[in-house]
């Protein structure tokens, strides 16, 4: 009886696991669901979630309005111009200053997929060249981050990138954020944003 009980548990955990599906945080027309942080321009054009620089060609963020803690992100980005950015998540802000954990959105060696903590240890993993020579310059890119608990594994195009084991970042939570970087000459696209949250 047992052992049926135990079958019986497990085939409902696995129905419950398969049913979660992952919804979009990007909705392709407006940024409901999102905040902007600072002056940068973010704006939607075409079904792609643009960010650019505005005239004070500074730090900005778009957060989303709601905290997720385990999940797998995944999303398209498409660098142009000097195409500095990132997604952070488990994060919180004061103005433009953002706390948490950034996976880096970047030019080839600059890190892209590398893990920094924001106004903490600085970059806790940071690629080479030659593990993030996938990257496209100038085309597409696929993402994709599974947070769970204390870790946090990224991939780039299919490739694992990075892999976090962290009690710091273990105990974090907050919102996801995209990043426009500070300097001027930047934009980014993006498209097919989506999350599956976890248990």
């Amino acid at each position: 009886m047992k052992y049926l009980v135990f079958i019986f548990s497990f085939i409902l955990i696995s129905t419950a696991a398969i049913a979660q599906k992952s919804t979009k945080l990007f909705n392709g027309k407006d940024l409901t669901g999102w905040t902007i942080h600072g002056t940068e321009k973010w704006y939607v054009e075409k079904g792609h979630l643009i960010c650019e620089n505005g005239p004070k060609e500074e730090y900005g963020y778009l957060s989303t309005d709601k905290n997720y803690k385990n999940f797998i992100l995944e999303y398209d980005f498409k660098l142009e111009a000097n195409g500095n950015s990132g997604v952070f998540v488990r994060s919180s802000i004061e103005g433009t200053k953002i706390s948490g954990w950034q996976v880096e959105v970047a030019p080839p060696g600059n890190g892209t997929g590398g893990i920094y903590e924001s106004y903490g240890r600085g970059w806790l993993t940071k690629p080479t060249k030659e593990e993030e020579s996938g990257l496209s310059p100038d085309g597409w890119n696929r993402g994709k981050i599974h947070v769970m608990g204390d870790e946090i594994t990224t991939w780039l195009n299919g490739k694992q990138i990075s892999h976090l084991k962290d009690e710091k970042f273990g105990a974090g939570k907050g919102f996801i954020a995209l990043q426009i970087h500070s300097g001027g000459d930047i934009k980014v696209r993006w498209k097919r944003i989506k999350i599956k949250e976890l248990e």
